[in-house]
């Protein structure tokens, strides 16, 4: 049972939350590229087996493994979501706020939702702490009993953000091991090196997840900052593009906004330095080639210790980012099957406005 504390009266909800993410999975797992979908499957399947962190993967395994799992997605593909039970009452799988109101007293969290492209996702977790900040609910969990192969570390759903620990350090895992292969200098060498880490970065693990689980929060807690600017329209725009680019350009314009908003302002204010090369060591794809003037003021800080061309930065930022997404939810309301070319034409231009 993956460790789950000893409440077997709570097995069948974490039989059917685990369903509900196989047949998620089953229908969209293999909408990945082939490199991210056998990365994310090398990860799951060492979550699933229950493997340490430090301990290494056995190839054959893994295959055979993965021919299973995609021998079962087959099988539940057209099947339909369950209802989670607890303590016999059914919920719906997406009432997450009656669900977690459900099993709070039993120190679990669970989370639902859409992500990219639509696809459901779903979790099963022990909670380890809940906060309230500016009316937003955090809540913090630890060992996951049951998740989809994606496993994002945190999000943002309505008014409240999860950081998913588990989640988080081994997303951690994964970008030390890539890193570890070549060793290449940059914002990522920058936070080990902040932290002392040295050429063992697997042993503060632990460390760096506590210490950035706060970034991770401060872009939700933007995110959060975000939506009375936007409103419900932009979710229903998010939903309406056919193309995933012009999808993926929007959610762009909108993390660099909240950046603005919340992450960026926040730390330089705690003078968070490790936290700032941790977070530039992520800011790349779309996001970084749409705002160059933050990623040359990074640079500029990390060189002089000059910290003033990074708050220009985030200060320009935070009004052009707001007068974008604006100006992108304003083509998308004025004409639907439209503003998916003039998204495109207009975000050919948005790097040449920040530089």
């Amino acid at each position: 049972n993956k460790g789950c504390p000893s409440m077997f009266n709570l097995q069948h909800t974490i039989e059917a939350v685990q369903t509900n993410c196989d047949i998620a999975d089953a229908r969209h797992a293999r909408d990945m590229s082939l490199c991210n979908y056998l990365l994310a499957m090398r990860e799951f399947y060492r979550w699933e087996q229950q493997i340490p962190f430090v301990q290494s993967l056995k190839k054959g395994d893994i295959s055979t493994w993965l021919s299973q799992r995609e021998a079962k997605w087959s099988e539940l593909e057209e099947n339909d979501y369950l209802p989670i039970p607890i303590a016999g009452h059914d919920h719906d799988h997406f009432d997450t706020a009656a669900i977690n109101r459900a099993l709070k007293e039993h120190g679990l969290v669970y989370g639902s939702g859409y992500g990219r492209w639509g696809r459901p996702h779903f979790f099963l977790a022990q909670l380890l702490r809940c906060e309230e900040r500016s009316n937003v609910s955090i809540l913090v969990s630890g060992h996951e009993y049951a998740r989809n192969i994606a496993a994002p570390p945190a999000a943002l759903n309505r008014n409240t953000v999860f950081l998913r620990k588990d989640a988080m350090q081994r997303w951690l895992l994964e970008k030390i091991e890539i890193w570890g292969s070549s060793k290449t200098d940059g914002a990522l060498k920058a936070m080990f090196d902040c932290y002392g880490v040295g050429n063992d970065a697997e042993t503060k693990l632990d460390f760096i997840a506590e210490q950035e689980s706060e970034t991770l929060i401060l872009h939700e807690m933007g995110e959060a900052m975000a939506e009375p600017l936007l409103g419900e329209a932009w979710h229903e725009m998010l939903s309406s593009f056919n193309l995933r680019h012009h999808e993926l350009l929007a959610r762009a314009v909108r993390d660099n906004l909240a950046d603005c908003l919340s992450t960026l302002p926040e730390l330089i204010a705690r003078d968070k330095t490790c936290s700032l090369h941790f977070y530039f060591s992520n800011f790349d794809g779309l996001r970084k080639s749409l705002f160059p003037s933050l990623a040359e003021a990074y640079e500029y800080w990390n060189e002089n210790g000059d910290v003033v061309a990074l708050h220009n930065a985030i200060e320009a930022g935070s009004i052009h980012w707001h007068k974008v997404a604006r100006d992108i939810l304003a083509a998308w309301i004025d004409n639907p099957a439209k503003a998916g070319i003039m998204i495109e034409s207009y975000g050919q231009n948005f790097s040449e406005l920040m530089l």
